[in-house]
């Protein structure tokens, strides 16, 4: 029987929320995460963005160090052969892909002003995928953007054709939210089925609905014949209205009446594990969890009201369909209320010594602890933000990779007019 897998895009789409984001110390925290928790794939950023290659390379080499075991993880770039080239060159391990091109007539003509046809458009989609498979990538995934608003039965040639050059699956891209579950089953459906190629389903929440929409569309790939790959982010971040939410779209399969015990899932995924991933996404961002949100918001399993206090102390299944438990929660926070020493990008050696101490590491030598420190001091740095234990420990058990991935080198070419100005500004000491 075909599977339900869960491919998290908070790495890729998630970052791309308009005035937030993620420093790579906490994605590849987020990474590290994902894979104790067993989730399938993790969409981990951009190869050919400049400021991502270090972090990239950084978690791939966590890969092959056994840190990250169970999460494939995957880059995604336009599909053009030249940005496929430019990310191998940039990241030579990467194994897992996907390639994205518009394919409504309102992109085509919206963003490529007229100027590429759906030909056109399948043609560099093919090429990009050939250019995939020269390089050895291991799966390439082909997207088609504004898939909801796109003509059915190109979007069932442009997945053949893709196939035939070597992809492995489709993804189907509600980039506006535009679908409703209905519509998302039967669309998906038809594509499943003329191509039997494993979808993808990527849905945003202009309209409230992506969850349903995700499930739905796992549910028509299933009854086609194809294994389905549910598109989450953590907390449903990402652009505008976000994106499925991570938590939702797992409790929607295995809990909701026409899903439980009739679909098979990621067999490797550990729901126990949510509640710490969510709040820990939370805290990076700087966006709490509202507190109605399912499974990990504050009055997930909070009860008030007469009726509802005493059904609930009486048998919790009597308002409450599923554990706090299965989540992870529980565990009793305790939140210090008296002298607190903490270390940061001004912490000093006592200080530094005394929190790790209080995660039971301790330092073989005053070599080893000094460096640990500058580590953390630029990690508070690179965060702006207190570091957490994950962080910390982090820090301690891979000093090297963590040194790698909070390291940037900006693009700057002193050439033609920046230079031109720049020199003037020296040469006449310009104060701006």
């Amino acid at each position: 029987m075909s599977k339900i897998y869960f491919v998290d895009v908070t790495n890729r789409d998630g970052v791309q929320t308009s005035r937030l984001g993620l420093a790579k110390l906490q994605k590849t925290i987020i990474n590290i995460m994902l894979d104790d928790m067993g989730i399938t794939q993790s969409e981990f950023g951009f190869p050919t963005t400049k400021h991502e290659i270090n972090y990239l390379n950084g978690n791939l080499e966590l890969v092959e160090r056994g840190a990250i075991r169970r999460t494939k993880l995957s880059g995604w770039m336009r599909a053009i052969a030249s940005d496929v080239d430019d990310s191998f060159k940039n990241v030579p391990k990467l194994k897992y892909l996907n390639l994205s091109q518009s394919t409504s007539k309102q992109m085509t003509i919206g963003k490529y002003q007229g100027k590429k046809t759906l030909d056109d458009i399948l043609k560099m989609t093919c090429e990009a995928v050939e250019c995939a498979v020269s390089h050895g990538a291991q799966i390439i995934g082909v997207n088609a953007e504004d898939a909801s608003r796109s003509d059915l039965d190109f979007l069932i040639r442009y997945a053949n054709e893709a196939k035939k050059c070597g992809a492995h699956r489709f993804r189907y891209c509600d980039t506006l939210g535009f679908d409703d579950p209905k519509t998302a089953y039967d669309r998906i459906y038809e594509i499943a089925k003329a191509t039997q190629m494993p979808v993808e389903l990527h849905f945003h929440n202009d309209l409230g609905m992506a969850a349903g929409c995700s499930v739905m569309g796992a549910k028509a790939a299933i009854d086609a014949g194809v294994d389905a790959y549910i598109n989450t982010a953590i907390n449903g971040m990402g652009e505008r209205a976000g994106n499925a939410d991570l938590v939702s779209c797992l409790l929607a399969v295995l809990k909701s009446a026409g899903f439980r015990n009739k679909y098979k899932i990621d067999e490797n995924i550990d729901l126990s594990k949510a509640w710490h991933l969510a709040k820990y996404t939370a805290y990076a961002f700087g966006v709490p969890i509202p507190k109605n949100q399912p499974a990990v918001g504050d009055n997930a399993f909070a009860h008030e009201s007469g009726i509802h206090a005493d059904g609930a102390l009486k048998d919790r299944r009597n308002y409450e369909l599923y554990d706090f438990e299965e989540l992870g929660r529980g565990e009793p926070e305790i939140i210090e209320t008296g002298r607190m020493i903490t270390t940061g990008e001004y912490g000093g050696i006592k200080g530094f010594r005394n929190v790790y101490n209080n995660l039971e590491i301790e330092f073989k030598d005053e070599h080893e602890a000094r460096n640990i420190l500058e580590l953390v001091r630029y990690a508070n740095v690179h965060t702006q933000q207190p570091l957490t234990t994950d962080e910390l420990k982090f820090i301690y058990y891979y000093p090297d990779i963590a040194a790698q991935i909070m390291t940037v080198s900006p693009y700057y070419e002193p050439i033609g007019a920046i230079k031109e100005r720049v020199e003037s500004q020296i040469a006449a000491n310009i104060k701006i």
